[in-house]
């Protein structure tokens, strides 16, 4: 790199690693992370939207607990297989094209499911919106990874989880009017079909200003195109060097699977990821996604109890998320994440136990429990599943994070109005406390910290 930073000699494909992992985000790049954190907006709204109208939901199809927490399950069970063989392909095929395909599938299945008429065809694009949910998130991750340089890389990535809660919130913002309009019982059906809009809107500005990947572009595409890359994402001057272009330094051309991730030094860093990326999905899908009906039970019945408390109480999980990204080049993903597994255990038991007591006991444990899950293991599970490997398993890493998180996911929605339905919710929290303590004891075991480590070098030769 010479001429103050203007002009890169390409030599290699680590000469591009190099760059990227050592130079601050340009602006077409920051555009980019930005485009990437919008589709984690729409994959969370689509995820939330329905909660605030399950009680509605319920009432209008006439479904059972196990047919309520099927229809929440469903969507998991789609984001399950998005994600695992969105994970293989966006590694095959490249980041921008799977970041297209996935949204038009959450474009037709959010309006698919606005307008369903009964619970099969809800059901039906339930599964179809999860699928393209599972297939986004991994490759936005991969993208915001893969635009930012090493200092950035963990505080980047971790900014999904604020967006998330934010994205909850707004279901209820959005909600509100509705509720005043007196259109009570067709609340969901505004909500999941608002989805659609958003969705539309992020799919035409990443269709006119999305590029690939500058590192999926090193392993996978001539150096030449690489250099391509790079000179319309950071606007400089690229020159690859002469005698690179004799040298054999092809693209890599490797067939990978999901083995790859669990040999050598990446095993237990998967098991890490794992395990963290499970219990922290399985604690908030029994939680959080259900903060309207266990609003409704703390404060009372009604949907304005259930709009307000998703308002508020997710703003609590949107500023642990924004803390946790703040503090995550410091602290390390492995500190916060046990930082807030304790604050998420203490939050449970002490709710379980004590929360039935007072109102406004509840009201506090809850924010605590939210804020703790977002600070610690709910943003930094799928960092830690992301910055773990390298570009050439960055896709399947992400992917097979996103794929055990929606296991997670689909415990979670379909035991939470089972347990409830049968045991109450105090006495489901207080089960659900095992969850984020058997998160925080793996956590304190595996010793892995990926926050500035150079995985690039694991994968790449120089």
């Amino acid at each position: 790199m010479n001429e103050q930073a203007r002009v890169l000699e390409v030599r290699s494909r680590r000469d591009i690693v190099d760059f990227i992992n050592s130079n601050p985000v340009s602006k077409p790049g920051f555009k980019i992370i930005l485009l990437a954190l919008a589709g984690v907006f729409v994959d969370a709204y689509d995820f939330t939207s329905i909660g605030i109208g399950t009680a509605q939901l319920q009432q209008q199809f006439g479904l059972t607990a196990v047919e309520l927490g099927s229809l929440t399950a469903i969507m998991a069970v789609g984001s399950l297989l998005g994600a695992v063989f969105g994970g293989y392909y966006t590694d095959k095929f490249g980041r921008n094209k799977m970041f297209l395909i996935d949204l038009f599938l959450m474009v037709f299945a959010a309006f698919g499911a606005a307008l369903s008429p009964n619970f099969g065809w809800l059901v039906f694009f339930r599964l179809l919106m999860g699928i393209g949910v599972g297939l986004d998130i991994p490759v936005a991750l991969s993208f915001i990874a893969e635009y930012s340089n090493m200092k950035k890389k963990g505080a980047n990535v971790t900014l999904w989880c604020p967006l998330w809660f934010s994205a909850a919130s707004v279901t209820g913002l959005i909600a509100l009017p509705f509720y005043f309009l007196n259109q009570h019982e067709y609340i969901w059906r505004w909500s999941v079909g608002l989805g659609g809009v958003f969705a539309l809107i992020v799919l035409f500005l990443r269709y006119f200003y999305m590029n690939e990947s500058p590192l999926w572009a090193a392993h996978h595409l001539s150096l030449e195109e690489s250099a391509n890359v790079i000179r319309k994402t950071y606007q400089i001057e690229v020159r690859v060097h002469p005698a690179a272009k004799s040298t054999p330094d092809a693209p890599s051309k490797a067939k990978l699977s999901y083995a790859e991730i669990f040999r050598g030094k990446y095993k237990l860093r998967t098991i890490l990821a794992s395990i963290i990326t499970f219990t922290q999905s399985m604690e908030y899908f029994a939680v959080g996604f259900y903060i309207p009906t266990i609003s409704t039970i703390i404060f009372g019945k009604g949907v304005i109890y259930a709009i307000i408390g998703t308002i508020v109480f997710n703003l609590f999980g949107a500023l642990g998320g924004f803390l946790g990204a703040s503090l995550n080049t410091r602290w390390g993903v492995r500190k916060l994440s046990i930082v807030g597994y304790v604050i998420a255990v203490i939050g449970l038991l002490l709710m379980g136990t004590t929360g039935n007591s007072y109102v406004g006991v509840s009201a506090v444990l809850l924010a605590a429990f939210i804020f703790g899950h977002a600070f610690g293991p709910g943003s930094q599970g799928m960092t830690m599943a992301t910055l773990s490997y390298p570009t050439e398993l960055r896709g399947l890493g992400a992917g097979f994070g996103q794929g055990i998180t929606r296991v997670g996911s689909i415990l979670g929605f379909f035991l939470f109005p089972v347990v409830l339905a049968a045991a109450g919710l105090y006495n489901t929290l207080l089960l659900l406390a095992i969850v984020p303590f058997l998160g925080l004891a793996a956590t304190l075991l595996i010793k892995w910290e990926p926050i500035g480590q150079d995985v690039e070098s694991e994968g790449i030769a120089s």
